[in-house]
């Protein structure tokens, strides 16, 4: 049966009434939205043609179909990593403000001296695993309730397009990253928290997924032209390193996602992956080399 169209000429998904597409099933040509897409070897199929093996979105002797970027498509909440990614950032935002003493242990900080212990604290100091703690780490509630948001509603078609495996490794890549651009750029005693660069992450990731299935790009150009302005306004106050950082990260590991042939995209993918941590972890390891010439000074 055919879906309803949308004002705008665009259909509705078949499986998911309300959400529109202008992308067809290969087979039966129904249409589908990225979250019932497989990747076929012309264009992509609705899962159930999948299942009955009626198409060719799957190797011979495969029982399971592919997301967009090539992951097995598994069973139940599509949204699971999403949800567990939310959950974190909410436990560490109630353990701080049960025990506050959490924000100067978690918090990215380059370099400090702590007058109460008479040490030297931060990532200059060993402790990298401020690069990380500090991406699920808030302190405000507008902080966090912005940032849960645009983790909730870009991941939501993220995660079932790469896959739940795919989407961690974006996330915690483009975190890191940002993490990174800032511990090299900001002052290295000026503390640094928030999931900012991840979800700038995700936001990059977007674009090169509407790109990539010939979507109407505007939407998303203007998001991020609407956060770019909201850092350029409140750059005093707003880790703008983050965000560079999470954005560039998420273009590239998309594109490495999604972008290249379907025969190169395994390659593809573990090269955007590894490309990303390994810029990520010199430039912290340089930055650390600096600092530490600095507090021998």
């Amino acid at each position: 049966m055919d879906q309803e169209q949308a004002p705008n000429g665009l259909s509705s998904c078949y499986r998911h009434p309300g959400v529109e597409t202008g992308i067809r099933c290969t087979r039966c040509e129904r249409p589908i939205c990225p979250d019932c897409m497989v990747s076929a070897s012309v264009g992509f199929q609705c899962p159930e043609c999948v299942r009955n093996g009626s198409g060719t979105g799957h190797a011979p002797g495969a029982s399971r179909p592919r997301t967009l970027a090539g992951a097995a498509v598994t069973a139940g909440d599509p949204h699971l990593v999403t949800k567990i990614l939310i959950g974190l950032n909410l436990a560490v935002f109630v353990a701080a403000l049960a025990v506050p003493a959490l924000v100067e242990d978690l918090m990215l900080i380059g370099r400090a001296f702590d007058f109460q212990t008479a040490q030297w604290l931060g990532v200059a100091d060993g402790e990298w695993y401020r690069l990380v703690t500090s991406m699920f780490l808030h302190q405000e509630v507008w902080h966090i309730g912005f940032n849960m948001i645009g983790l909730w509603v870009l991941g939501g078609p993220l995660e079932p397009a790469f896959g739940r495996v795919r989407y961690l490794a974006l996330y915690l890549l483009s975190g890191l990253a940002g993490s990174a651009l800032t511990y090299l750029l900001a002052a290295p005693n000026s503390g640094s928290l928030g999931a900012s660069g991840a979800v700038w992450g995700l936001m990059g990731a977007t674009f090169v997924l509407v790109r990539r299935l010939k979507y109407d790009p505007r939407p998303v150009v203007g998001l991020i032209a609407l956060n770019v302005l909201i850092t350029v306004v409140f750059r005093d106050t707003i880790a703008w390193q983050a965000h560079l950082g999470g954005l560039v990260a998420g273009a590239i590991i998309a594109y490495g996602m999604v972008g290249g042939p379907r025969e190169r995209r395994a390659p593809m993918q573990w090269g955007a992956c590894a490309l990303v941590l390994a810029a990520s972890l010199v430039t912290v390891v340089v930055r650390s080399s600096d600092l530490s010439v600095l507090m021998l000074g």
